[in-house]
């Protein structure tokens, strides 16, 4: 490998499974290989579900050992969930799933203490029932000293050194996105302590070094630094999608579709609010202004349920169905909850006075039609709320292989959609770690790299937009 090429293991953990990806950098290239990937699969046990954080730990040190020697390690996962130390630095207890039922009703008893106006015009989150937040209020903390965000726990399980990134401690709704440091306003009147936080970490911070006996484990020769990247894995991906000048809409797609724009500055309106967009922190001063849509999570518990069949045969399948002949809403929380999907996204074409999807394919196309419709609402919506018109909607992550969605999501837009790169979230870690350590200029240099280096598909839009329009009437009950 010439010198000027530097190798970077980016740990990425998804809601459903882990991979540790190898970037390998220089001034005109960028490659991504696969060095291991593993499954997540959270445990229910009587007390609730659960992630298992050891089988996770354990994923990311064989992924290490398989990656082989590299520059840097960053990692980024999920937001919002967490894991609890003692005086000791022992994790105490599981990590609580953001789909665990503790948080119902917790919500509403916080806002009879801040209200909702109020708590967004502070902190800009979205009200999503999960939030960290409402986690910690939901929780009796077994006597924590400390709070470590997914991501930062499995940095100090390697490093031995504890740290609160940024872009995931803007996902907790106790940092004000104006200031973006932590808001002690909100968390004294909600009873939680800042303190359970360690010290926060931007993006392209030094995060420690491999411990020896990680060092021992992988085989890796030290000393290997690890990185803070956008350890949330949407400022990852945001951070890798491959758009020139302001004037674009992306959609992180994977279990969740994460769809809007990149700001210079928060929307804290109260019409923001009433629309449920979120402001979450970005690289270098950037806001992350997005509405949270259930995304490929309906599909993947379908898929589940109807025993794994082939994916590519069943989205042929569901393409020579009719268009937008039954919808959902895709933001819905009735959906959020593991179980018998088939059937509540049939009861909800019935209670709608839809017809009803029978069939496995007729099942994909009414999923497909409606994350394309939440897609295009969302587009729309941000670009009125912010006052940012885009030109062209940029698709990245697990969704870009998934044809029909992406020209659904072109033709519902009416806007060009560029789909790619797939494994975004671990493209802009790695992008974070080159720029760290010189290899990459700025966001704008990584963008461009992207764009050059990496496999992109252009979707036009096609058909009439009034079809669009009406399913959206449709779906509001007008």
């Amino acid at each position: 490998m010439s010198a000027s090429v530097k190798s970077y293991a980016a740990v990425d953990l998804g809601a459903s499974s882990g991979r540790v990806m190898v970037g390998r950098v220089g001034p005109d290239s960028l490659e991504l290989s696969e060095a291991h990937r593993f499954v997540n699969r959270p445990v229910r046990v009587p007390e609730g579900l659960r992630w298992d954080i050891l089988s996770l730990y354990g994923g990311v040190l064989d992924g290490l050992k398989a990656a082989g020697q590299v520059d840097s390690v960053g990692i980024d996962s999920w937001a919002v969930d967490y894991g609890l130390l003692d005086a000791d630095g022992a994790l105490l207890g599981n990590p609580v799933h953001y789909r665990d039922s503790r948080t119902e009703g917790v919500a509403q008893k916080v806002w009879a203490t801040v209200p909702a106006p109020e708590l967004y015009a502070a902190t800009g989150l979205q009200y999503a029932p999960f939030n960290t937040l409402y986690q910690l209020v939901a929780d009796r903390l077994m006597g924590a000293q400390r709070l470590l965000l997914i991501p930062d726990l499995l940095t100090y399980w390697l490093t031995g050194e504890q740290g609160t990134e940024l872009t995931n401690a803007s996902t907790t709704q106790l940092i004000d996105p104006r200031t973006r440091a932590w808001s002690y306003d909100i968390a004294e009147r909600v009873g939680i302590d800042l303190e359970l936080f360690a010290p926060l970490r931007q993006p392209g911070d030094p995060a420690g070094l491999l411990r020896p006996e990680v060092l021992e484990e992988t085989g890796l020769r030290g000393p290997v630094p690890v990185t803070a990247v956008g350890s949330h894995d949407t400022a990852s991906a945001v951070a890798a999608v491959p758009a020139s000048g302001e004037r674009f809409a992306y959609i992180c797609t994977g279990t969740w579709s994460l769809a809007g724009l990149e700001l210079d500055a928060p929307v804290l309106t109260e019409e923001s609010r009433a629309a449920n967009f979120t402001n979450e922190l970005g690289l270098d001063g950037t806001v992350r202004y997005l509405r949270n849509i259930m995304g490929l999570w309906l599909l993947q518990e379908c898929v589940r349920a109807w025993g794994d069949p082939d994916l590519g045969e069943l989205l042929q399948d569901a393409a020579k169905v009719p268009a937008l002949r039954s919808v959902v809403d895709a933001g819905d929380a009735v959906f959020l909850a593991p179980g018998r999907m088939p059937e509540r996204i049939a009861e909800a074409c019935r209670a709608s006075g839809q017809p009803v999807p029978v069939s496995p394919a007729e099942v994909t196309r009414c999923i497909l039609d409606s994350l394309a419709l939440a897609h295009r609402k969302a587009v729309d919506e941000a670009q009125r709320l912010a006052g940012h018109p885009v030109d062209v909607v940029h698709v990245v992550g697990g969704g870009t292989r998934n044809a029909l969605l992406c020209q659904l999501t072109a033709d519902a837009c009416g806007l060009p959609v560029v789909a790619g790169p797939t494994e975004a979230a671990a493209l802009g870690n790695v992008l974070v770690q080159a720029r760290a350590h010189g290899l990459v200029r700025d966001l704008a240099g990584g963008r461009e790299l992207l764009t050059r280096t990496q496999p992109l598909t252009r979707y036009e839009p096609q058909g009439d937009s009034a079809r669009w329009r009406e399913a959206q009437a449709r779906l509001a009950g007008d």
